[in-house]
């Protein structure tokens, strides 16, 4: 990994891409993406992919699964003997942990739920808390399973009480759902199971079709298609975020395991090309034990290629003065996983004011954080971990304002309203008010007459 001295040269290294870069694409994908849609612009592909479904419905999900993902479906949800058929051939230790997790998951949530759902009222207001009527999530698919990303975003919309959860996921060569996938979500309440993916599962969820519902807010990660379809679909439906390739940064001193910040560094590289491993390190010793042990730890990787990608475009060891100009830098790029693998690591905690997760000491892994810890896993990426959320319950309800004004408050608040709204130059809105503290001062006179 290249290694960069100094505060200065790491902000510059770690200063994020512009958005206009954005949805950027190989050359190849360009190629294809001419070959198939006429159109180099992925952008523009998505959009016509959108148009489509909401024009045809069912026939363009078939089509399209046929056209980009090469497979040739007869049915697009799942049937309860499929999911049922996943479940008897689930790997034991696999159902264990898939449900070991989804107990972690849903009592983290569970508590967030007891802390949120309190009544907030003042005099002549007061607010509702209600959970969506219907969600859609999306688990990528395809070439791999993702059923841990099935746990964490089916769950807590569940824990939040939405009544209807619909999951799309794209089919393999076979038009199968892989059965991890289809297990995790039968785990995690889902209702729902349609097997399309990318741009067109997206749209389907959007606006819905002859076979998929249209739901209120689609939550999950994907790829490039899947993240310009969301953009694409927000207003229309409600969504999660954009999220993109992850990536991890870690804050290491001298104390630090080399072995264990390699093999963290690795755990993110091997996810995308695109994926972002950073360590910054105040002890230029452990920056070069890092990049040995990186060495070492990739022979024999099954992933070897995607990390080495990984890490050549976008991996960084930075090499700064002290714990606090590596925890600016921290909030500076705003990762989506920040691991404080530094001496007394929770004293450093309040300090973080932009990640996704904090991971503190060297015991929380991510890959804990990937799995089993308890909060989802679905985190902001790009550095909008500087103004977004992680996935969690509240992404799940609606508050709507009750405003209930009886003649003591009508008393209180009607002449104010009436000058504000003629500062405006709102004369009707003054008049409306007017008309009413007219009428209340009527009642206020036969009660005392």
């Amino acid at each position: 990994m290249k290694i960069v001295k100094g505060f200065l040269s790491a902000k510059k290294a770690l200063s994020r891409k512009p958005l206009a870069e954005f949805g950027s694409v190989s050359p190849a994908l360009r190629q294809s993406l001419k070959k198939m849609f006429g159109m180099d612009d992925p952008e523009q592909a998505v959009r016509q992919i959108i148009d489509e479904v909401r024009r045809r419905g069912d026939p363009a999900l078939f089509d399209y699964t046929l056209k980009i993902d090469g497979v040739k479906l007869t049915s697009l949800e799942v049937s309860k003997r499929q999911i049922a058929n996943a479940r008897r051939q689930a790997d034991k230790e696999l159902n264990a942990a898939l449900k070991l997790a989804a107990e972690r998951i849903s009592s983290f949530h569970l508590e967030q739920k007891r802390r949120i759902w309190g009544k907030v009222a003042t005099p002549g207001a007061r607010q509702l808390i209600r959970p969506l009527e219907r969600a859609g999530i999306y688990a990528p698919g395809g070439t791999a399973s993702y059923p841990s990303t099935v746990l964490m975003t089916a769950i807590p919309a569940k824990v939040a009480g939405v009544e209807e959860i619909i999951l799309a996921t794209p089919p393999k060569k076979d038009g199968t759902i892989p059965p991890a996938t289809l297990l995790a979500a039968e785990i995690a309440g889902v209702d729902r199971i349609f097997c399309v993916g990318g741009a067109q599962a997206i749209a389907a969820l959007a606006f819905g079709t002859e076979s998929v519902p249209r739901v209120d807010k689609i939550c999950g990660p994907g790829n490039i298609f899947v993240v310009l379809a969301k953009k694409l679909v927000y207003g229309a439906v409600d969504i999660d975020g954009l999220q993109g390739p992850s990536e991890v940064l870690i804050i290491a001193d001298e104390t630090a395991n080399p072995e264990y910040c390699a093999a963290d560094i690795l755990a993110q590289a091997e996810h995308d090309p695109l994926a972002s491993a950073i360590l910054v390190t105040t002890s230029r010793r452990l920056a070069d034990e890092v990049n040995q042990e990186i060495e070492r730890q990739l022979k024999g990787l099954e992933r070897r290629a995607i990390a080495d990608e990984s890490l050549a475009r976008r991996g960084i060891i930075a090499v700064v003065s002290s714990i606090d100009e590596a925890i600016e830098l921290a909030n500076i790029f705003a990762p989506e996983h920040l691991s404080l693998m530094v001496a007394k690591a929770d004293t450093y905690v309040n300090k973080i004011t932009n990640a996704g997760c904090i991971f503190v000491g060297e015991n929380s892994t991510v890959v804990l954080g990937d799995y089993v810890a308890g909060p989802s896993h679905v985190l902001p990426t790009g550095g909008t971990a500087r103004f977004s959320s992680p996935l969690n319950v509240t992404d799940f309800i609606k508050f709507t304002n009750v405003v209930d004004i009886d003649d003591a408050d009508l008393k209180k608040l009607g002449q104010a309203a009436i000058t504000i709204a003629r500062a405006e130059g709102l004369e009707a809105h003054a008049r409306a008010m007017e008309k009413r503290l007219k009428t209340a001062k009527t009642r206020r006179s036969k009660k005392s007459g």
